[in-house]
């Protein structure tokens, strides 16, 4: 990293910067485990959390795709029934996230008006708005609960967590398809280099294994049809993969100022560095292939984290299975980064949690701090045989050691429908 990131002068947002955006909390719950330690655990072993679903409207519907990465801890079995009941799947998600994101945090005590939230989903409170239209219809209006609204707002995810926080600095809800969780990240960090917030609560989550959901995605070709082989499907880079397998679960991050994390004695897991905000303005769910507007969020996320491509030593990739979109990213890390990508260790974690749509962002980059603390890049599995167009120095089946160091940078991509590109540039604890 150039000097510029280690001085507050020029307000560049280096880690002894007072407004650098240092990470002190993260909580997950995910198709891998409950929390980030077995769900990093069980990355680590190139464990897949993709598994049949026994949901009776999969024979219903005679659905296309019978599997997906369910969650490996559901959420009625850590929280209470009076929050089950008046939540919807994501915001539960995000309440469990979030929780233990905070708990890890050590609960800072800080003035709510200085505390922010931005939480947000791709799809939002869709199980939500299916029930209801189911009750609607087989039972009538009286039936319909009268927290349906609040339920299947976007929103939800946020507002349940803000107001559990009592955070009133603002609480924001992106929506940007699967760069949602990286881009709330981006914003949360925005509000403490801006002296907004001191502290904001930041992620993603997902919960839209619904029989709409997967009849839609299986529609336009987007999800792997491999049923007899679950474990299998979501494969990366290989010349057979055939889509993503759909995902669901939240990754929260508490996002501080690294002054109010010094102040308290907090323990700095890592830092935000950088991010990069991009748009493709070329098709609603194809990526651009040349990669432009990926290239360019990757370059801005090293600019304003002060690092050079050859500062970055670990990739986690968008990389969702899908054969147009894993190639379209390989042109924009080779763009972005030059011949420094040879030198890089990319995983693609897909493989194993399946694609989490607005939650993917902010679990991937819990994956991320936790690459550079541990040293450890996780692995890419059923990758059999290498697609020639993807010229990446891929971590396959095994986790691999990282050189890190102070100036060590992981990148975090995200790319959704729409033409959303987001990328953060993190690094690891001092």
């Amino acid at each position: 990293m150039t000097e510029t990131t280690r001085s507050s002068a020029d307000g560049a947002p280096g880690a002894s910067d007072a407004r650098a955006v240092v990470v002190t909390g993260m909580g997950a719950t995910t198709p891998l485990g409950g929390d980030v330690a077995s769900t990093w655990e069980a990355a680590l072993a190139g464990r897949s959390g993709a598994r049949p679903l026994t949901q009776p409207w999969v024979e219903d519907y005679s659905l296309p795709v019978t599997f997906a990465g369910s969650l490996a801890v559901p959420a009625n079995e850590v929280l209470a029934r009076h929050e089950t009941k008046r939540l919807d799947l994501s915001a539960q998600y995000a309440l469990i996230a979030g929780r233990e994101a905070w708990t890890q945090a050590g609960t800072p005590q800080v003035d709510g008006q200085r505390l922010g939230v931005v939480v947000g989903t791709g799809i939002g409170g869709i199980t939500t708005l299916i029930n209801a239209q189911d009750t609607l219809r087989d039972k009538g209006p009286r039936r319909v609960l009268p927290l349906t609204v609040p339920m299947l707002m976007a929103n939800g995810a946020a507002g349940a967590l803000s107001i559990e926080l009592g955070a009133r600095a603002g609480a924001h809800s992106p929506a940007s398809a699967c760069a949602t969780g990286a881009e709330a990240i981006a914003q949360g960090a925005e509000m403490i280099r801006t002296g907004r917030a001191d502290v904001v609560v930041a992620g993603g989550t997902e919960a839209a294994i619904m029989a709409l959901p997967i009849a839609a995605f299986a529609s336009m070709h987007a999800l792997s049809q491999r049923n007899d082989e679950p474990g299998t499907a979501s494969r990366p880079y290989d010349v057979t993969r055939d889509g993503f397998v759909l995902g669901e679960g939240a990754g929260i991050l508490v996002l501080e100022s690294a002054a109010h994390a010094a102040a308290r004695g907090a323990q700095v897991l890592g830092a935000i560095a950088g991010a990069g905000i991009t748009s493709d303005a070329h098709h609603i769910a194809a990526p651009d292939p040349e990669g432009l507007g990926a290239t360019r969020a990757m370059r801005l996320a090293l600019e304003q984290a002060g690092a050079t491509p050859g500062d970055v030593v670990h990739v986690n990739a968008h990389a969702t299975s899908t054969p147009v979109g894993d190639v379209a990213e390989v042109v924009a890390l080779r763009a972005a980064l030059g011949a420094d990508l040879d030198q890089v260790a990319v995983s693609a974690t897909k493989s194993m949690t399946g694609h989490l749509l607005g939650g993917a962002g902010a679990l991937e980059s819990i994956f991320c701090l936790k690459a550079l603390a541990e040293g450890l890049a996780p692995p890419t599995i059923n990758v059999t045989e290498l697609d020639p167009r993807v010229d990446l120095d891929v971590v396959l089946d095994e986790p691999r050691k990282l050189v890190t160091g102070p100036d060590a940078v992981a990148l975090n991509n995200s790319f959704g429908f729409g033409g959303h590109n987001a990328a953060l540039a993190l690094v690891g604890p001092a």
